[in-house]
């Protein structure tokens, strides 16, 4: 049998099972950098994913599970922070080219609505890089509730969307000899939330 006809499916779920400690999510939270991601990728010369990171970034949330509109959520991330794992590549982003860090260091996301549907909820905002500012809509989904060893009650969500660069005007690339570019101007954005219920 070939090695590539081999399924590689499995009935096994990849983590344990969520739990929840609060039904209710209503309350003002911080979010918890050492225990969240903000993270990104992109296709590189047409072939292959490349993934990378925010390492230094803050966040707030305002949750009303009974009026989910009255929600709001506030990120702020330092874009020279980005992390790719090649030192070279993180040197070209944070440059002119892409993110400007030394003129904008900031990158940030200031929800404008929130919607809920079902367990989802739908956050529109504003997201501001380089100094232009369009709205994105982030799907987060639920992931759970519990109170930790040290008496922090926590909430988790996961959200991701899709942006085009360029509409942020992240326009640098290179023509491929074979057809297409070196970097996708599809970006996608993920985040890996934990959020921490203030005192």
């Amino acid at each position: 049998m070939s090695i590539f006809s081999r399924s590689t499916r499995t009935d096994e779920p990849v983590f344990d099972p969520a739990t929840t400690a609060i039904d209710d999510l209503t309350g003002d939270y911080t979010i918890d950098p050492t225990h969240s991601r903000v993270g990104f990728s992109a296709r590189h010369a047409m072939v292959t994913t490349v993934r990378g990171q925010f390492k230094d970034f803050t966040g707030t949330a305002h949750i009303d599970a009974a009026d989910p509109a009255a929600s709001s959520v506030s990120l702020t991330i330092q874009s020279a922070s980005i992390d790719t794992g090649v030192a070279d590549r993180d040197g070209h982003l944070v440059s002119a080219d892409f993110l400007d860090s030394a003129a904008q260091p900031e990158i940030t996301f200031v929800s404008t609505e929130v919607a809920r549907d079902g367990d989802d909820w739908a956050v529109t905002g504003d997201l501001t890089i380089k100094g232009v500012t369009r709205s994105v809509l982030v799907t987060f989904e639920p992931t759970g509730s519990a109170r930790d060893p040290f008496g922090n009650l926590r909430v988790g969500f996961e959200g991701s969307t899709s942006i085009n660069r360029k509409d942020w005007g992240l326009t640098w690339n290179a023509a491929l000899e074979t057809g297409g570019v070196l970097v996708s101007e599809k970006v996608k954005l993920d985040f890996d939330v934990s959020a921490i219920r203030n005192a």
